[in-house]
């Protein structure tokens, strides 16, 4: 039998949590029925990967495919995740694991974020011409990652027609989303909408809207709008679906479990991803050992 074991990165908030799992609830249906189909988390919640990965198997699992249902490649799907894989593939000798990729770049998401640009009353095709885009992202210290959704926004860019798509984050790393905004204002903008490349709610998304409101005292001269996050939206379903019958069908592109760079890095860090002490020590001889999607951005 094939297992497919779905990670969520794991929140302190509960209702991210249970987000996921609701998330992957409705997703079962869309999927092969002789698939069994698990939920597990990376952090702040449980089971942990190692205990998902003994469910698929005392579940009569002989092949265990892991997916990550993250947005962009980083610490956690770069190493921590392949970590809980080989000390899996040490535990299980006879099982076969497989390993997919994170969301990364696909068509669905920029439809995902035209949607909820729309939800507010965007049209996307014939914006305000002083309305911009601040494309925001989580941040962290893999710059890979960080590169990634600066790419991500420059496509975006070019499917829509807003003249100015600035690209920032929640933290970690610079331009944070003040920042962005001072330059979207800089750049003569007067309308600024907030669009948050998200999968779920969280710390960050509810200390984003608590942000809208001291924003709009800040420049009362100006308007701000909040976009949603992508949450249960259907083309979402249609992404993870497609990275499982990636993985299924042995067409995973590339994803760091045969990185030479990650093996190395193994030497260096603790990779036991204790759900209540979250101390993570990387070496930071390579841009792998980093990490980039923490759900609660520790610069608050």
């Amino acid at each position: 039998m094939k297992a497919v074991l779905l990670v969520g990165h794991g929140s302190r908030d509960p209702e991210g949590n249970e987000q996921v799992r609701q998330f992957i609830h409705k997703l079962k249906p869309q999927l092969e029925p002789s698939l069994l189909v698990e939920t597990c988390f990376l952090e702040f919640e449980l089971p942990t990967i190692s205990q998902g990965i003994d469910t698929c198997v005392m579940k009569g699992a002989s092949h265990v495919i892991v997916i990550p249902i993250m947005l962009l490649p980083a610490g956690h799907s770069k190493i921590h995740i392949p970590a809980a894989i080989d000390e899996a593939k040490e535990k299980y000798p006879s099982i076969q694991l497989t390993y997919g990729r994170p969301i990364g770049i696909h068509e669905e998401t920029f439809e995902i974020c035209k949607a909820n640009l729309e939800k507010l009353g965007e049209n996307v095709q014939e914006p305000g011409k002083d309305t911009a885009i601040v494309f925001l992202g989580r941040g962290g210290s893999d710059p890979d990652a960080n590169s990634e959704l600066y790419k991500i926004a420059r496509l975006f860019y070019e499917k829509v027609n807003y003249s100015l798509v600035e690209p920032a984050f929640m933290g970690v790393t610079d331009p944070l989303i003040e920042q962005g905004i001072e330059r979207c204002i800089k750049l003569g903008a007067k309308k600024i909408v907030i669009l948050p490349y998200f999968l779920f709610t969280g710390i960050l998304i509810k200390r984003l809207e608590t942000l809208m409101e001291e924003l709009q005292h800040l420049y009362p001269e100006h308007k701000f709008k909040l976009a949603g996050y992508f949450g249960f939206h259907d083309r979402l379903k249609t992404i993870i679906e497609d990275r499982i019958t990636e993985a299924l069908q042995g067409e995973v592109k590339i994803n760091c479990d045969t990185c030479q760079y990650r093996l190395a890095a193994m030497e260096h860090i603790d990779h036991h991803h204790d759900h209540h002490h979250h101390d993570h020590h990387h070496d930071q001889t390579h841009d792998h050992h980093d990490e980039q999607e923490k759900d609660e951005v520790q610069k608050a």
